[in-house]
């Protein structure tokens, strides 16, 4: 069968540039879907985009759908004939809508009974036919939140519609796409390419990217993403320095260049005055460039950027981008100054104007129980309850100054440099930052234990009070971050390793709000809740859902402890003797489960008469003696490696021995042994649901 090279390229105003890629991959997986389901085979596909394109290239492509021939069933044979054999309505109805008469009808007999039947010959539709309502559909799609209107027109889409291509091969596709037809003519770059009003002509499907490449376009984004960062490395390398890449910014520069050309700005240095942070942000957010820290890590007076344009004049593009960064600077630094005029401690006032939430109080409310659970913390991590008291009461009084206020993503840090400013102790000062981390999936945890101790209560205090007040977290709705909470508040504990039990931490947290709190379960429904972040916790671990499973049937509350537990049944789940085991485990709880008697306080020796009983009665008695001090000492794994060895006791039993004795008391007895082995394996984990 023949095939080609297909073209998809909708020519737009500049896309949103955080939501490009996003735009492009759906639009090339929702044609990709759609070719798959019409059975239109073809080699591979690509999408592309910038900031005026998004297009889709699928290469050799069959050219037409394969003939194929359809069975259409009709009525039963005792319904399309009569009782002397005539057809009825029904049959001559169904034939008539398929072209044929009823004595021309196929026969289709099964062991259900017979039918009509009609086989069609069906053609197959081209790639030109198909294509154009492809499109419509696949546009239609798109995860667009705020569609807009242009002009008179009342076709709505992200931004303004000029150009629309469809080709495969040499040949152009005839067809309409919100409200602009297909033609060969696409947008070359915007000051670079002037010719014919802007538009370059696409002479095959095969030449797109080099016909764009003529009009100063590079279509692929990947490729113009590692130019941009061969580019920025080079730039660093060259003012002998290293920039910094941030992985959101260089998808957003890439985004908004179709011809991207890196130069090298540079500002005062009298602004490495202020904290780096502040300035790094101030030319990432607002500028899109590139800070550069020198060897050392400091942050250095020069930048990089990228500009959509190759100038005759380079100079006056970086002396007009050092022109507009200067004022973003200088309001960092007036900030700084204006900010170190006042100590945090004096904005502690300033918080009670602020609502952290209606019913639970200001943020001054919130930073007096942080700081007395961060003094509970710190007690029972062995750290100095005054100083976790002190930076839990100055943790959210940086959100009251000048360069918080202006840059929303310094609190904590800049709460550091005030600190520091205002004498603080060290250990204060560097709990202010610790107190927002993790911010996100992967990001580094508090430094110290007394960071730990502020990020813990912050994030229990959020917890109880808003579970307190009945607004838990509902679907995707999580106003407050709980999830986030939750997931921190785990990770800290157990990769700082702190001796912590989440059931206390609640406990004293609740007393902390007095009368504020409404729900009456609030303990039990953040509980519910912390645990049910262990799964996703441990799932990114690589520990398999009945692992973790298998730990929560005992709801351990310590985090540090439910990780000993997780590590401890994972390694139990490598021995060749846990699945048999495991299935023993579930044999016996089924058996229990059944029985409506009460067991024995312990096993009455007098009353095993069956060898295998006795001999699986002293093979548990002697493992015994080693799982209670490993339990004691919390060596999970022991305790299971030694239960482990008892596994051809428990198969010997439960082949040679009748458990549901017709003798009552020996009945009970042999149930009392395996309840008593079961409760040993319960001790550390429910291993029946091992799998």
């Amino acid at each position: 069968m023949t095939t080609e090279t297909l073209l998809i390229e909708l020519g737009t105003e500049e896309l949103p540039p955080k939501a490009l890629s996003t735009l492009a991959s759906t639009f090339h997986q929702q044609i990709i879907t759609q070719l798959e389901q019409a059975d239109l085979a073809f080699e591979s596909s690509k999408w592309f985009a910038s900031p005026r394109r998004l297009a889709v290239q699928v290469k050799a492509l069959a050219a037409k759908q394969a003939d194929k021939v359809v069975e259409k069933r009709g009525p039963a044979t005792n319904v399309a004939f009569d009782a002397d054999g005539k057809p009825t309505k029904a049959a001559e109805g169904w034939a008539r809508s398929n072209g044929i008469t009823v004595e021309q009808a196929e026969r289709l007999t099964t062991d259900k009974g017979e039918w009509l039947l009609h086989k069609a010959s069906q053609s197959g539709k081209s790639v030109a036919e198909l294509i154009p309502a492809m499109v419509v559909t696949a546009l239609g799609k798109l995860p667009i939140p705020k569609p807009m209107r242009w002009g008179s027109e009342r076709i709505q889409f992200i931004r303004p519609v000029h150009t629309l291509t469809m080709m495969f091969g040499g040949e152009l596709i005839a067809g309409e796409a919100l409200g602009v037809a297909s033609a060969n003519q696409l947008q070359g770059h915007r000051f670079h390419y002037q010719e014919n009003d802007g538009l370059i002509t696409l002479d095959h499907a095969n030449n797109y990217e080099t016909v764009l490449e003529s009009a100063f376009v590079i279509a692929d984004y990947d490729k113009r993403k590692a130019l941009i960062i061969e580019q920025v490395a080079k730039a660093a390398t060259d003012i002998n320095g290293d920039a910094i890449v941030d992985a959101g910014l260089l998808e957003e520069v890439t985004s908004i260049n179709e011809w991207p050309v890196t130069l090298v700005g540079s500002f005062d240095e009298e602004f490495l005055s202020v904290p780096a942070e502040p300035l790094i942000y101030s030319m990432q957010d607002h500028q899109k460039y590139f800070p550069v820290k020198d060897k050392d890590g400091q942050l250095k007076n020069q930048f990089i950027f990228v500009a959509n344009i190759d100038s005759k004049d380079p100079q006056q593009v970086i002396f007009g981008n050092e022109k507009v960064i200067r004022p973003r600077l200088a309001d960092a630094e007036f900030f700084f100054k204006t900010d170190k005029k006042q100590s945090l401690e004096s904005r502690l006032t300033s918080l009670e104007s602020v609502l952290f939430q209606k019913q639970l109080g200001t943020l001054k409310d919130k930073s007096e129980r942080i700081a007395a659970l961060s003094g509970f913390i710190a007690e029972q991590v062995g750290e100095n309850k005054a100083d976790a008291h002190r930076a839990g009461l100055l943790s959210k009084t940086d959100l009251m100054s000048e360069m918080v206020l202006e840059f929303p993503q310094v609190q904590g840090t800049m709460g550091k440099y005030y600190a520091q400013h205002d004498g603080e102790s060290d250990a204060i000062a560097q709990a202010l930052e610790d107190q927002y981390r993790p911010r996100f999936a992967g990001d580094s945890l508090p430094e110290a234990n007394i960071g730990c101790a502020v990020a813990i209560a912050d994030k229990v205090d959020s917890l109880v009070g808003i579970f307190g007040i009945g607004q838990a977290p509902k679907g995707d709705k999580d106003p407050f971050a709980l999830r986030r909470a939750a997931i921190g508040l785990i990770r800290i504990i157990i990769e700082k390793e702190l001796n912590l039990d989440i059931a206390s931490l609640i406990a004293h947290s609740q007393t902390l709000f007095g009368d504020k709190l409404t729900n009456d379960n609030v303990a039990v429904d953040v509980i519910e809740f912390v645990m049910g972040r262990f799964k996703a916790y441990f799932e990114e671990q690589g520990i398999s859902v009945d692992v973790i499973q298998s730990v929560l049937v005992n709801k351990p509350t310590s985090p540090l402890d439910f990780q000993q537990r997780v590590s401890a049944v994972a390694h139990f789940k490598t021995l060749a003797e846990s699945e048999t085991l495991a299935a023993a485990n579930k044999r016996v709880g089924n058996i229990l489960a059944k029985f409506d008697g009460e067991l024995l306080a312990d096993v009455n020796t007098s009353l095993l008469s069956e060898a295998a009983e006795q001999q699986l009665a002293s093979a548990f008695a002697k493992v015994a003696e080693q799982v209670a001090p490993a339990m004691a000492n919390k060596d999970y794994q022991s305790v299971l490696t030694s239960l482990a060895t008892i596994k051809e006791e428990i198969d010997n039993f439960f082949e040679h021995v009748m458990v549901m004795a017709d003798d009552e008391a020996v009945k009970t007895n042999r149930l009392t042994l395996l309840n008593n082995i079961r409760n040993s394996f319960l001790a550390v984990a429910d291993i029946s649901v091992l799998q």
